[in-house]
């Protein structure tokens, strides 16, 4: 058994946990606070599409739109010399974009749940709206947030179809353990795609927990 899949599979999944939760708490903060319902209704439905699809139909639109034969992968290629496609980063916008989802949507639920009127009230002390969300909003949501992201690294981590259709599967730089266990059970090797299955079991109970955790931590924080 190669420790490179488990390695790529944690780099990929903690560098992608980092963009995920920026942009799910953007999004989720931006999307609460539209007035409109029917917009609301469509950004939502957009914003949490890459849930619903199939891994293979967002592969294939991250190759759309990085393909070195389509405007931004021609452009990141010969104006800044980075090829994405085939590449470890792909491997990065392929978790953020399936994980991101999760974080939007549980930090949404977070948000709508905070009371009101102590965000009203904390505007009439005149505080700004960047003090109103770490002060006030990010402590309340803190614990939906935080599972939303625990979550969204569990998604990251386990990640295969669309890492398939833009990463590809090459060993040492992106195979991920999703990867490696489908090479190795296509190879015949179903003690070493065991030994990965048993690390990726272990990874995902521990997600659970922390998760259960995190749900009771928020129901005593409540009483």
């Amino acid at each position: 058994m190669q420790l490179s899949p488990i390695l790529i599979s944690l780099k990929t999944a903690s560098v992608a946990i980092f963009f995920t939760f920026l942009l799910g708490l953007f999004a989720a903060q931006w999307v609460v606070k539209i007035q409109s319902k029917k917009v609301k209704m469509i950004m939502d439905g957009i914003l949490t599409l890459p849930l619903v699809l199939p891994p293979t139909v967002v592969g294939f639109f991250l190759l759309f739109v990085f393909g070195v034969n389509r405007p931004l992968g021609r452009f990141l290629l010969h104006y800044l010399g980075v090829r994405i496609i085939f590449s470890w980063p792909a491997t990065v916008i392929a978790a953020v974009v399936v994980s991101f989802p999760l974080m939007y949507r549980s930090a949404r639920g977070a948000f709508e749940q905070v009371d009101q009127n102590l965000i009203m009230a904390a505007r009439t002390l005149r505080l700004s709206e960047r003090q109103v969300f770490w002060r006030i909003l990010m402590p309340q949501a803190l614990p939906g947030v935080v599972g939303g992201g625990i979550l969204a690294f569990a998604r990251g981590l386990g990640e295969f179809g669309a890492t398939a259709m833009i990463a590809g599967n090459i060993e040492n730089r992106t195979r991920t353990l999703p990867m490696a266990i489908y090479s190795e059970v296509a190879a015949g090797n179903m003690d070493t795609a065991g030994y990965y299955v048993i690390i990726v079991l272990t990874i995902s109970f521990l997600v659970v927990v922390l998760t259960n955790y995190v749900s009771i931590k928020e129901g005593n924080h409540e009483k």
